[in-house]
């Protein structure tokens, strides 16, 4: 029988590219998001995956009930999950208190940070008890700076990130393997649904998500704590995060982010 994942915003995007590299490397899959485009995501992976099964679960993982209820059609197929990535996201771009909603950001924590403990903690613990398994949280290199005009967002991989690092401490003696994908920016949706086309960031040079994805499988599978994915930049950003002092960082973000900075920039 095939090993099984379980990988979340697989729709489209990093989480898509990581439901098919998991697939073309013979896993059995759920995957899960909360648009009705997750069904053709697995009828696309079962055809370029033959031998491999494909369990499409559209859910709404910001609500309680829907990660209890992604966590109920996981535990019905009766199987051991081996690899779990969490990898649902959401962003929103613009000035915190001026431009964006409260409920727009406390989506961003819901899915974001909550959805992903939530998940975590009833998935990884199956995992503790057969001392065995791999996660993958995909965090960001926003993570390694302060994040003006996405600061929620930012703040929320940050999170991830650090959570990720301390689970993996506290599970080195227990078989189960925590990794850590960086991504830059990459050629998503992403940018669109934050509202920040306008921003340097969106309209500069983007990573390939199935590249993404493979190095993050890669990293996966060596047990590696992270990886960051993508353009040497990214590399150079995730080194001068370790360095430079915050209140830098955060002057040198605002120029990526700044809603109208693609225009300023000549873009």
């Amino acid at each position: 029988m095939n090993a099984l994942a379980v990988v979340t915003g697989a729709s489209s995007g990093i989480g898509y590219e990581l439901a098919k590299v998991l697939a073309d490397n013979g896993f059995d899959v759920v995957v899960a998001a909360e648009d009705e485009r997750i069904d053709e995501t697995a009828a696309q992976l079962k055809l370029r995956s033959g031998g491999v099964h494909v369990e499409p679960v559209r859910v709404d993982l910001r609500a309680y009930e829907g990660v209890e209820s992604l966590v109920s059609r996981v535990r019905a197929l009766g199987r051991p999950v081996d690899v779990l990535a969490v990898n649902a996201g959401v962003g929103v771009g613009g000035d915190f208190v001026r431009d964006t909603s409260l409920g727009d950001n406390l989506e961003i924590v819901d899915l974001n940070v909550r959805s992903s403990v939530h998940l975590a903690h009833r998935l990884i613990s199956d995992m503790v008890d057969r001392k065995e398994g791999k996660v993958l949280f995909t965090s960001s290199i926003a993570a390694t700076a302060p994040g003006p005009f996405h600061s929620v967002y930012a703040a929320s991989k940050a999170f991830l990130a650090s959570f990720a690092q301390g689970l993996r401490e506290e599970l080195r003696d227990t078989g189960v393997s925590v990794t850590t994908l960086m991504p830059g920016p990459t050629d998503t949706e992403f940018f669109d649904r934050a509202g920040m086309q306008d921003t340097k960031v969106a309209t500069g040079d983007k990573d390939d998500p199935a590249q993404v994805a493979q190095q993050g499988f890669d990293a996966l599978m060596k047990g590696d704590d992270h990886v960051v994915a993508g353009s040497l930049k990214n590399k150079v950003q995730a080194i001068a995060g370790k360095i430079a002092p915050d209140p830098v960082k955060a002057k040198m973000m605002r120029t990526m982010t700044e809603p109208g900075s693609a225009e300023e920039s000549g873009e």
